[in-house]
């Protein structure tokens, strides 16, 4: 795949060039709210979630310090990130429907190619992409740990649908159609030729009966803007808040099922990296949130990925119902559901 400068890559932006497919994208229909002023989005049956990786990265001091250096407002696309450092947060997704049909989809697609090859072949995802058993990839947002290793995907299924936030910036997009970014040590040549969905902020999408996607229009770090969560409503136990990073912060997430989704109100399930302590300790801010959470009497907590092993510890002292994992293929705890454990809600 040719290298692309970054006055050439905006050039081609600017006069609408065709290498960048932004034609070719739909925007998701969303649902239309009831008298109540809430969304029905129907009920499934349950979700079981396999833990691909949650390791989004392997050195913690690492990753700060080049974060520290760059500027944490600094365009992720523009970083020289050190790829022995990268891993990546990725998670398959089966939901059963009242009719005893499944779905499967991957939540993300981790950072290093290599590693989460790997990873895909140690769980059969290779194999379930070759044979179309996953229907889509939803990428939660744009950051390099959960999005950056698209290749390792698309050689599997060039054709597969992805759906993504609206609020991609135009690198991640032109990243998507196939592009190498040398000074950041991104690449992916294999150009995506599948249907593309967006979700704008603020509306629910149906994906399936009792499943919807959410898209939170939040800055975050390096420059990365939205991201797109889930939420499953499972029959006769409630609602299942699924999440890549949750940059919208665990409140913002769960009260919005409740002022927005019919049901939303019945908290049954948690499942993500929560982005509370990722880095170190816990401070006041970070100590609230957890505090928080209690309210919403989770039955189920499977946190990971950026949550930050203080911020479960955190939550295992204060009594919630933390899923604890077996700490394999790089998983550094079993404080928390890790790589190639699996969750189930229902």
């Amino acid at each position: 795949m040719k290298d692309v400068s970054r006055r050439e890559f905006m050039k081609t932006v600017v006069i609408g060039g065709a290498s960048l497919g932004l034609g070719s994208a739909v925007l998701h229909k969303p649902l239309e709210a009831l008298a109540n002023g809430k969304c029905d989005i129907g009920e499934c049956k349950s979700v079981s979630i396999k833990c691909v990786s949650e390791l989004g990265w392997i050195d913690d001091k690492l990753l700060l310090k080049q974060l520290k250096t760059a500027g944490f407002k600094t365009n992720q696309w523009t970083i020289p990130w050190d790829p022995q450092n990268a891993a990546g947060s990725c998670s398959l997704i089966d939901v059963e429907l009242l009719d005893g049909s499944h779905h499967k989809f991957l939540l993300d697609t981790g950072w290093n190619r290599f590693y989460m090859d790997q990873a895909f072949k140690r769980e059969g995802i290779d194999k379930m992409l070759k044979n179309d058993e996953i229907e889509f990839l939803f990428i939660s947002h744009e950051h390099l740990d959960h999005y950056w290793a698209l290749e390792t995907t698309l050689k599997y299924n060039p054709q597969i649908k992805i759906i993504i936030p609206s609020t991609f910036y135009s690198e991640g997009i032109h990243f998507l159609h196939g592009a190498t970014f040398k000074q950041c040590y991104a690449e992916n040549t294999i150009p995506h030729e599948g249907e593309l969905v967006k979700c704008k902020p603020g509306e629910i999408n149906k994906l399936f009966p009792g499943v919807a996607a959410v898209t939170f229009d939040c800055p975050t770090l390096v420059r990365v803007k939205g991201e797109e969560s889930l939420y499953f409503n499972v029959k006769d136990k409630g609602m299942v808040l699924v999440t890549g990073c949750c940059h919208q912060n665990t409140i913002t997430f769960a009260d919005f099922a409740i002022n927005n989704i019919q049901g939303g109100d019945n908290m049954y399930g948690l499942y993500g990296g929560l982005h509370i302590a990722p880095f170190g300790p816990m401070n006041d801010d970070r100590k609230f949130i957890v505090k928080e959470m209690g309210k919403y009497n989770f039955k189920k907590v499977a946190c990971n990925h950026c949550t930050g092993a203080a911020a479960v510890q955190a939550m295992i002292d204060l009594g919630y119902p933390v899923v604890k994992g077996t700490a394999r293929y790089g998983t550094k705890s079993k404080l928390y559901a890790g790589n190639s454990d699996e969750v189930f809600f229902g």
